[in-house]
């Protein structure tokens, strides 16, 4: 059988797509590891009529709807390889299945690489988080840390700067501002602590104290930390995708990328880490995909 489009990855982007896709009379395969960025995540926020919602809640609705659609199916396998040959592409899963299909919608999404910190992930997705927009609000007015050992660290400070005005700045040894930046932060009665971080410490999830291996303690409450990003995936590069500089795989618009028939959607092309976002692109994406494929057969 030869479908006309097969998604991988069913983060928001990924179950999006499949929503229109399958709306759009088009016989479809949504492939889901289930293995989100959000594993850690306890509640997600800016979504209207979801705000608030636990990640698994969220995709339990959402398969929930797709359910209703008897021209899409849901598979949890992993796709290992993908080829094309002629005019499709054949999509291998770790079952030794093989599906035939005329497009791929990539939303195989990032996986976050947090510093080499003791203790770190104790805190992460409790009180330690990476996007002030998402988590911002839970950790207002509290005497924060942001944790950044790159050049994004003076982006992530000001965005932090908005939900809290007791912000100290820890480095992890890294000397990642300008004199400038410092100057700038001083007059905003911002702390800076370029120490190398010895480990974090609190109780149950719960960020209390940074201690620096020179001895210096900070009492903090909860804080962001910037973190390594990379595909969770090598598909599109064993595909011949082209890569941005950032690492996000290039695309247009409309999610198509530089290899004809291979579109990406979602976090895996760098987009901003908000799942309502995410799902909108997985929304244009596949009106892409839907357009492309009318033009070709009319």
């Amino acid at each position: 059988m030869l479908l006309d489009c097969v998604i991988i990855g069913g983060g928001p982007s990924g179950l999006n797509a499949a929503l229109v896709l399958a709306r759009a009379k088009k016989n479809i395969i949504l492939f889901d590891e289930n293995k989100p960025r959000n594993a850690v995540t306890h509640k997600s926020h800016g979504f209207i009529t979801r705000d608030g919602i636990k990640p698994s809640e969220f995709k339990r609705i959402a398969k929930q709807d797709l359910a209703k659609y008897p021209n899409l199916s849901v598979e949890n396998q992993r796709v290992i390889n993908i080829k094309k040959e002629n005019e499709s592409f054949i999509i291998y899963t770790d079952d030794g299945s093989s599906y035939r299909s005329r497009k791929v919608i990539l939303a195989t999404g990032l996986q976050d690489v947090l510093p080499e910190i003791a203790g770190i992930h104790e805190f992460y997705g409790t009180s330690l988080f990476i996007c002030p927009f998402c988590d911002g609000w839970e950790l207002k007015d509290r005497r924060l840390v942001v944790i950044a050992e790159n050049d994004r660290a003076m982006h992530l400070t000001k965005m932090v700067s908005n939900w809290s005005s007791d912000l100290v700045v820890c480095t992890n040894g890294k000397q990642v501002f300008s004199e400038e930046e410092k100057q700038l932060l001083q007059n905003k009665n911002i702390q800076i602590v370029e120490s190398e971080i010895e480990a974090l410490h609190g109780e149950k999830g719960y960020l209390q104290k940074v201690k620096f291996i020179n001895g210096m303690e900070i009492e903090r409450e909860g804080g962001f930390v910037v973190s390594e990003l990379k595909q969770t995936s090598t598909l599109a590069e064993s595909l011949g995708c082209s890569i941005t500089e950032m690492g996000g795989i290039e695309t247009d618009d409309f999610g198509r990328t530089n290899i004809d028939g291979i579109y990406a959607s979602g976090d895996t092309t760098f987009s901003m880490p908000q799942l309502i976002i995410a799902a909108s692109e997985g929304s244009k994406v596949a009106a892409g995909v839907v357009s492309d494929l009318i033009n070709e057969d009319f």
